[in-house]
């Protein structure tokens, strides 16, 4: 068992999440930096789909039960294991009774914890993932709270330490135009395309919210229906300011879409904390 004492801002169970419900109103959901997750998980032995912790701006405090090998990947900031500095991108071993601090990162947003065995929560329609806009999977973490943790499968990691760069001061993301580019004036489309914004404190795992120049429509009092949605479509609501969907984005909205961001660089949105620039960069298929 993995004991939860403090859970910081926000921590939730995730793996790689729930695929293929859209037409029943469940978005995928599962870690919101794919990538950070997979990265843990191979460095403690786990398949890349093993459910393990995410931990958003730190505070998370745990104790280990029983011996374990562990791995903190993600947002980068002090951790601490049984009292004793630890570091992260590399296998962690604890004894038992150990205490866990992961403190607020310095860079990124969302720290991710694997544990040999994965943390085997019941799952609910094939993912052990927490769905914050649809209440799907386990509720979000609370200080009492004990995690079962399942058994090793496979041959345990063999890397020390994985190098990881840093995250960039700022970030830019591949965006590819449309469905709904059409609906946006010139000026806005190249505006888009070469402004800088900063993410908004009103961001979640559900979407990045975005505060910069704004983005003129071509027919302001036009009317969308509702039309599907998904993981990395950039929507822009009524007042212009754009919204990048993430894991437990909705899987239907009425706003146009001007772009969508390439899968590949959605890891690196989601360690976007509030107030990091962020800029967008067309490209064609």
């Amino acid at each position: 068992m993995i004991e939860i004492l403090e859970t910081g801002p926000l921590t939730t169970v995730q793996d790689l999440g729930r695929p293929g419900f859209a037409a029943l109103g469940v978005s995928p959901s599962g870690a919101a930096d794919r990538a950070a997750l997979r990265l843990a998980n191979r460095l403690v032995g786990n398949p890349e789909s093993a459910a393990g912790l995410e931990i958003t701006l730190g505070g998370l405090v745990a104790r280990f039960t029983e011996p374990a090998t562990l791995a903190l990947t993600g947002a980068t900031g002090p951790v601490a294991l049984g009292g004793r500095q630890a570091f992260l991108n590399g296998p962690l071993r604890a004894r038992a009774g150990d205490r866990l601090v992961v403190g607020p990162p310095a860079g990124g947003l969302r720290t991710y914890l694997a544990v040999r065995g994965g943390i085997d929560v019941p799952p609910v329609l094939g993912s052990r993932s927490t769905d914050v806009l649809a209440g799907l999977g386990p509720d979000p973490l609370a200080a009492g709270a004990r995690l079962p943790i399942g058994r090793p499968t496979g041959e345990p990691g063999m890397v020390d330490q994985a190098p990881v760069p840093p995250l960039p001061d700022e970030i830019v993301l591949r965006v590819l135009p449309g469905p709904r580019d059409d609906w946006f004036t010139a000026p806005a489309r190249r505006r888009f395309g070469t402004v800088t914004y900063t993410v908004s404190p009103q961001s979640n795992r559900i979407g990045l919210r975005f505060d910069g120049p704004v983005l003129d429509r071509v027919d302001g009092d036009a009317e969308l229906p509702s039309e599907g949605m998904v993981r990395g479509a950039v929507q822009v609501p009524p007042d212009g300011r754009p919204v990048l969907f993430l894991a437990d984005h909705p899987v239907t909205g009425g706003y146009p879409v001007i772009g969508v961001v390439e899968p590949a660089d959605l890891d690196l949105a989601a360690q976007a904390r509030p107030g990091h620039p962020v800029s967008f960069r067309w490209v064609r298929p």
